[in-house]
C-alpha cells in the first residue's frame, strides 16, 4: 500500500534552512541535499517502516532515515506519513521534541 505523504511546515523550514546553510559553500550541493531528502522520502511510500524508530522516544510509529548527516523524522498515521523534522544527527532532539510528539 503506497503512503500519502506530507510535509509538516516545521520540517519544510528545517530543509529550507539547511539549503541556506550549505548554499553558502555551494549552491549546487544546496540542490543535491534537499532533492534527496524528497528522493528518501518517496521510497517511504512503498516502504514505510524502512527507517529505524527514533532513539529517544518510545513510539515505534516515529521513524527516521538518514539524509547524510541528516535525521529525516516521520510518523506513521493511518494512510499517510507526516514528516515533522529534520535534524543534523549530532543535534540533541530536544528543540524540536515537541512538534515531533504533537
Amino acid at each position: 500500500m503506497a503512503f500519502k505523504l506530507e510535509w509538516s511546515e516545521e520540517a519544510l523550514e528545517d530543509i529550507e534552512s539547511i539549503a541556506i546553510y550549505i548554499e553558502k559553500d555551494s549552491p549546487t550541493y544546496a540542490k543535491s541535499v534537499v532533492s534527496k531528502f524528497f528522493e528518501k522520502a518517496e521510497i517511504l511510500q512503498e516502504f514505510s517502516e524502512l527507517g529505524r524508530k527514533v532513539p529517544e522516544l518510545n513510539d515505534t510509529n516515529i521513524r527516521e532515515i538518514f539524509v547524510y548527516s541528516y535525521r529525516l523524522i516521520y510518523k506513521l498515521q493511518d494512510n499517510k506519513i507526516l514528516f515533522v523534522a529534520v535534524v543534523h544527527g549530532k543535534r540533541l532532539l530536544e528543540n524540536h521534541q515537541q512538534s515531533i510528539t504533537k
